[in-house]
């Protein structure tokens, strides 16, 4: 006869297992006398889920199947008998679709993962395994009484299609109509799983992954962090790392910020008022060149190990950049000058060829002795244009800012005989950050700066400094239809950063311990991406608002953006707006100012912020754009009056400085004269000095009067510190510090203070002695000797033998009042009323210290 099959492949209906807590699908299964049957395949983002639980007949026992880390585990546990595990795959979180196969007969189980029958992992069990009456799907419901479903494992949240059960695919749509099996809180017919990482929303390279409600970015290795690896890590130039009290060093800067341009590796040389930025090519040595000629030229191209954009970004906010070329040549002509086409160019930022050399201007085929007229040979523009025999060179600064960096060298003329040519281009090297102290003052509440809308649909960021005396006012406003932005200062204490992305406002608001409208500067930084909105006030804490996951999360703005002002007919900001950053963008507020009534460009004041940055004695100096520390009044030295002054003596070595005498001082003076002594007692001193030494004794201050006072600090052969003051009306007074042997080569810092008659002595940091004098008529100080006294003075017996070899070590940072000798010495020799004798030789008392010990004591042995 004729037989006829039909075969249909089974309906794929998805569910969507909705909560953690409440979803579950219960299907009912064909009990057998022996074995078992079931099969799935699931999705999800979460790590951990019950999939399947069901008790199993004839008491063998209840069969888990979850996930735990993104690891499928099936798990059956009897109480008589030692549990069965079998665990497969890894990361099966990932929102894709996996297939798991569960089959047992007897006493064998097999676990399948994605029909993977090759890696089908098994386990034996001592009962017999019978297909359960019940199957619960993604969790259990509320009164469910068996605690092995209910914990500790999570529900599942994800979905679920292609369920068999002893070989038989269950309708799903049955289900739904209710005459198969039960469920709570599912989505049928419906997978509503998202892929939360398409798009990717983690910016500059960072790792997206996710949750069911969520996403997460990794931002490691990538310079930046935050919710959405937004925030560069990095600052945006050495000024900005100058003020943060760093020194010279190698410093990853970002130009851009939270901008697309990445993070680019320099040298900040952090050492005087200008603060350079260097970044090294590949070639920064003097290149020999022969056998060049304009069939076979000679090239070099440079490589800065960063993009052009990168280093664009760095100039652009740089005040100045330069770059030294120079070209030394024997019979090797450079620009063919007056007239003709070049023999060497050079290539500039946007590949274009230029034809002036280092020292010249651009647009015009010279080097710097053409425009300074004194080349070698008065008719050409360049030495090497003469074409002499012998070696002369053509050096100077590439300083147009829009044609660098250099980025390849071409030389054509080493061909000829006795040609030849070498060649160096410098690093490129910038200073000044033209943002940093970019500034505008708004003088009425009703003045303001407007720019072009900010466009910042998914990410923004905000920062800047302030400055005020006012209450209240707003920073910045933008606004759109229905959604906008806005940072205020809205009570003395309060910043408030208020935004709209179509779900109703969300305010972030940071209270401050302290009044914020003290005319000091706050820096303001605001942020809200598809995570978070965040408001970061100086060194407060964070406010973060976390975003809702569903909703609107485009920010769509249309106005122009208010700066110190509102559109919105609200209070505006008096006071100082400075370094203006939008989503990186650096705004010129100075420039819009310039133009603006109301608001003038600038702002004063930097030093009442600042100023503590200024240590040992620095002034702050108030500038144009931000300050400078004085260090004239300074036993220090550097940007910060940080750096120590210090210098090696040797036996006999001595520096002398001579104190300018309040009158003409004579042999025939009367007794009366001296009167004029009278108003000139020093009221202080002020004395601090470090110093490292092995040798004893020594004399290492000496301070002595025109009457024959004197103040001697020296250490005893046993290693104490001893204070000598020889008053002529108190007689020898000696303050002795024995806390230990002082000559031990290591570094000690002494300071002794007098304030009137009250003496205070401190070693190390340490008080060691207080003393009031009953009278005190120090006067008239002649000179401060360091190490050997050479004037034929009446020196004590004990000072007499500290003194003949003076002092063998190293002094640092020796400070008189408002007078540092040290530094005159070493600093200004010849305009300082200073006398060196012996052997001086500057050196760091502190590498001194860290170096090892056999070469400390040889350099003063």
């Amino acid at each position: 006869g004729n037989v006829t099959f039909s075969c249909s492949e089974p309906q794929i209906v998805p569910i969507t297992f909705v909560s953690t807590s409440q979803s579950y699908l219960l299907l009912p299964g064909t009990p057998q006398i022996d074995g078992l049957s079931v099969g799935f395949q699931f999705r999800t983002w979460n790590k951990d889920g019950l999939l399947l639980f069901t008790e199993l007949s004839e008491n063998s026992g209840p069969l888990l199947v979850c996930l735990h880390s993104g690891r499928l585990t099936l798990l059956i546990q009897k109480q008589t008998e030692k549990p069965v595990e079998i665990s497969e795959g890894t990361n099966l979180h990932d929102g894709l679709w996996h297939s798991v196969n569960i089959n047992a007969r007897r006493h064998r189980i097999t676990l399948t993962l994605d029909n993977n029958a090759a890696t089908a992992s098994h386990a034996t069990t001592i009962s017999r395994i019978y297909s359960g009456k019940s199957y619960y799907f993604g969790g259990c419901p509320d009164n469910f009484t068996d605690s092995q479903c209910l914990n500790p494992i999570t529900a599942f949240q994800g979905c679920m299609r292609l369920i068999f059960i002893d070989n038989q695919p269950k309708d799903l749509i049955l289900v739904q109509q209710g005459s198969l099996g039960n469920f709570s809180d599912l989505h049928i017919d419906l997978c509503g799983i998202k892929d939360r990482c398409l798009p990717n929303y983690c910016e500059h390279g960072g790792k997206c992954s996710q949750s069911w409600t969520t996403f997460y970015c990794d931002c490691n290795d990538t310079g930046y962090m935050g919710a959405t690896c937004h925030n560069s890590i990095y600052e945006q130039s050495c000024e900005a790392y100058r003020h943060q009290g760093k020194t010279s060093g190698f410093f990853y800067i970002d130009s851009d910020g939270s901008g697309p341009l990445g993070p680019l590796r320099v040298f900040c040389n952090i050492t005087e008022d200008k603060i350079w930025t260097a970044v090294q090519h590949n070639t920064t040595g003097l290149t020999r060149v022969q056998g060049a000629d304009p069939e076979k030229p000679y090239t070099m191209s440079f490589n800065y190990n960063s993009s052009a954009e990168q280093l664009e970004a760095m100039i652009n906010s740089a005040e100045y950049c330069e770059q030294e070329a120079a070209y030394h040549c024997k019979k090797s002509r450079l620009l063919n000058t007056p007239n003709g086409m070049p023999f060497a160019w050079w290539v500039g930022r946007a590949n274009e060829k230029h034809l002036y050399w280092g020292g010249s201007l651009p647009g015009i085929q010279q080097c710097a002795c053409g425009l300074e007229e004194s080349c070698l040979d008065m008719r050409y523009f360049c030495n090497c244009d003469a074409d002499r025999e012998e070696w002369t060179n053509d050096t100077g600064l590439l300083a147009f800012k829009d044609h660098l960096p250099v980025t390849q060298i071409v030389i054509t003329d080493t061909n000829r005989s006795n040609s030849e040519a070498a060649w160096k281009i410098g690093p490129l090297r910038c200073y000044g950050d033209r943002q940093f102290w970019n500034a505008a003052s708004f003088n009425t509440e009703a003045s303001y700066l407007h720019f072009p809308t900010f466009h910042a649909e998914v990410s923004a960021d905000i920062s800047f400094f302030f400055k005020t005396t006012a209450v209240s006012g707003v920073f910045l406003e933008n606004l759109g239809i229905k959604d906008f932005i806005r940072v205020e200062i809205s009570s003395p204490k309060e910043i408030t950063f208020s935004i709209d992305v179509g779900n109703g406002p969300t305010e972030a608001t940071v209270q401050s311990p302290t009044p914020l409208n003290d005319n000091q500067w706050h820096y303001i930084r605001a942020e809200r991406n598809l995570k978070q909105t965040s408001l970061q006030v100086d060194s407060l804490p964070k406010k973060v608002l976390e975003a809702p996951a569903e909703g609107h999360f485009r920010l769509q703005l249309n106005s122009q953006l208010f700066v110190g002002g509102t559109a919105s007919r609200q209070k505006g900001f008096l006071g100082c707006i400075r370094s203006l950053h939008l989503n990186g963008q650096k705004l010129d507020l100075e420039e819009r100012a310039k133009m603006t009534p109301g608001v003038k460009p600038g702002c004063p004041g930097h030093c009442s912020s600042y100023g503590n940055l200024c240590h040992n004695g620095g002034k702050c100096v108030e500038k144009y754009n931000g300050y400078s520390c004085d260090c004239t009044n300074s036993a220090y030295e550097g940007p910060f009056c940080k750096d120590e002054v210090s210098a090696l003596f040797e036996a006999g070595t001595s520096i002398t400085y001579i104190f300018q005498e309040p009158y003409p001082v004579t042999k025939n003076a009367s007794t009366s004269s001296s009167a004029i002594y009278v108003d000139a007692v020093m009221s202080k001193e002020n004395i601090a000095f470090s110093f490292l030494t092995a040798h004893t004794p020594s004399l290492l201050l000496y301070i002595n009067t025109y009457f024959h006072e004197y103040l001697a600090v020296i250490l005893s052969k046993n290693g104490s510190l001893q204070v000598r003051y020889k008053l002529s009306k108190d007689g020898l007074l000696i303050f002795t510090i024995d806390s230990g042997n002082f000559a031990n080569r290591e570094l000690h810092h002494v300071k002794i203070n007098r304030e009137g008659r009250e003496l205070v002595i401190q070693v190390d940091q340490v008080l060691k002695l207080k003393h009031n004098f009953s009278e005190i008529d120090f006067k008239a100080i002649k000179s401060l000797t360091l190490g050997k006294v050479t004037d034929s003075l009446s020196l004590d017996p004990e000072v007499s033998k500290a003194n003949v070899y003076g002092f063998t070590g190293c002094l640092s940072s020796v400070q008189y009042n408002h007078i540092a000798p040290l530094k005159a010495a070493l600093r200004h020799p010849s305009i300082a009323p200073v006398t060196v004798k012996g052997s001086l030789t500057e050196s760091s008392c502190t590498s001194i210290m860290e170096a090892d010990v056999n070469t400390v004591t040889t350099i003063y042995s």
